[in-house]
């Protein structure tokens, strides 16, 4: 079974049942340096493995940058 979702402004089909950290892990994501929403909420990188991703959840993936 699989579920649409919108993951950066772009729907995509995803396998159902997959949490925040396996999509991380499909797209060869560094979570250390991301920060992950999941319908406008910010998912705790602690909290990634127990977050299943839903039919119709919007998702966004951000590259966290530093600099001086």
């Amino acid at each position: 079974m699989t579920i649409q979702v919108t993951i950066n402004g772009e729907t995509q089909t995803l396998p159902a049942g997959l949490s925040v950290a396996d999509l991380l892990q499909r797209k060869e994501l560094n979570p250390r340096f991301l920060a992950v929403e999941q319908n406008r909420q910010l998912v705790p990188r602690a909290r990634h493995a127990e977050c299943i991703i839903q039919e119709a959840d919007e998702l966004e993936i951000v590259t966290l940058v530093g600099g001086g």
